[in-house]
């Protein structure tokens, strides 16, 4: 490798979001280079098997979320990675989107090398060039050594706003009062689970589900989520900060993706914070897989297939944009005349210390507006941010951190970025009709 190279976008970080702006930047005929830490793509959907994609639908059906997002799941149905749109049982959104991760990872490949990209994987960003609020380059790390990669527009989609950080961009963490983050989360999935005993049981025991849990349609629908079991959970008395369980089904029909373990208290940014929560993370992941095999019907002969790779993590640092998305903004289902995204889900905050989850469903047609301001750094002239670390409040950000909505940011900032090397301006100066012309055209639903 070169010690330096030459680009137009940067994008850094290759989850859902990175993919998505990566593609969308390649699209508009730009030089970009999108950087990953690991030796492949997806992010949290791949690298902690966050699973499944919920959602890209309102409450009433209505799918918000459609472009790159859209395209990556037809893709994935034409090589049989996935369902499509599937209704959720568990109830708590209309729909869901299940997938397979490794047919996912090859899919973004393929689509980021037919836009032109250049895709740098097992590279590490550690330091980023700044001059008078513009970063003119990011300093990577990896096998070949270090490289200094130059552009005009840089594109932070590393989830923990890393480069804004490292930038010296205003960020903030956590909720508002005491910086304290959702928490992280070890997923994991096991195989050989009876899944028409667990649907015979909740049919003969609604009681023991979530409220909203589809009992009477449930002999008519795939069995897709899971959300209760409270007495059996109650009475083991597992010393995980929880009130239910809660798991997904599939990919494989005896496959259920586990999303239990809670690992609460400590920093997503911190080396030492996220060596504790890993080692946490699995230790509760064992607790977890023998709570199920003794005590839930259907997971008597059931056994872990597989622990993700690293803990999941719903929050951490976000940059400090032009707009910064508020609770009241979202529950009220707000309109903004700079919309480059929409999303249906609600708020849906699990607790940094507690052991409960807070929702607070979207009023009016059921979807709320992602104004650009909300991608825009507010210090750095050049930097957008895209997926979990846009300008939002603790609250709002319960809602834009799940992955269709960071596919629907993601296609905005690499537009933008591209938008902006073409034109020649800062990304706070793009024409907002130009860029949602150009997100139309490629289908995004705005």
């Amino acid at each position: 490798m070169n010690n330096t190279i030459e680009a137009e976008v940067v994008v850094v970080g290759g989850g859902p979001a990175g993919i998505a702006a990566a593609i969308a930047a390649g699209r508009q005929g730009v030089k970009t280079v999108l950087i990953e830490r690991y030796g492949f793509v997806g992010g949290m959907s791949t690298a902690a098997m966050v699973y499944p994609w919920m959602t890209f639908h309102t409450d009433s059906g209505e799918q918000v979320i459609k472009g790159i997002a859209q395209e990556i799941v037809d893709r994935l149905q034409e090589r049989g990675g996935s369902p499509g749109h599937l209704r959720d049982t568990v109830g708590f959104v209309h729909t869901l989107t299940p997938y397979h991760p490794e047919i996912y990872q090859v899919v973004a490949a393929d689509m980021l090398r037919e836009a032109g990209v250049k895709l740098l994987l097992h590279s590490f960003v550690d330091e980023v060039v700044v001059k008078e609020q513009v970063i003119e380059g990011v300093y990577v790390t990896n096998k070949s050594g270090r490289s200094l990669i130059r552009a005009q527009t840089f594109v932070d989609t590393s989830g923990d706003a890393d480069v804004a950080h490292l930038s010296g961009a205003e960020t903030l963490q956590g909720r508002e009062g005491d910086n304290q983050a959702q928490p992280m989360t070890m997923k994991f999935r096991m195989r050989g689970v009876d899944l028409a005993k667990v649907k015979d049981y909740m049919i003969e025991h609604p009681e023991e589900f979530y409220k909203k849990t589809p009992i009477a349609e449930l002999p008519h629908l795939p069995l897709t989520g899971v959300s209760g079991f409270y007495s059996q959970w109650k009475k083991a008395n597992v010393p995980i900060n929880r009130d239910q369980v809660l798991f997904f089904t599939g990919p494989a029909d005896d496959e259920v993706l586990i999303n239990c373990t809670r690992v609460q208290g400590l920093d997503a940014t911190s080396a030492e914070d996220l060596t504790e929560a890993e080692q946490e993370g699995r230790r509760q992941v064992l607790m977890m897989a023998e709570f199920l095999q003794r005590d839930v019907p259907g997971f008597e002969r059931a056994s872990i297939s597989v622990v993700a790779p690293q803990i999941g993590i719903r929050e951490s640092r976000r940059i400090v944009g032009r707009y910064l998305l508020s609770k009241e903004d979202v529950v009220a289902g707000r309109k903004f005349s700079d919309v480059i995204a929409r999303s249906g889900y609600p708020i849906d905050i699990h607790d940094p210390s507690g052991k409960g989850v807070t929702a607070a469903f979207i009023s009016g047609d059921g979807a709320y507006d992602i104004p650009y301001g909300c991608l825009l750094s507010r210090n750095m002239r050049n930097l957008l941010a895209a997926g979990r670390c846009i300008s939002t409040s603790h609250e709002a950000l319960a809602t834009t951190r799940l992955t269709p909505s960071c596919m629907a940011t993601g296609q905005a900032a690499g537009t933008a970025a591209a938008l902006a090397v073409l034109t020649k301006v800062d990304p706070a100066d793009v024409a907002i009709a130009k860029l949602q012309e150009e997100l139309r055209k490629e289908k995004a639903a705005i």
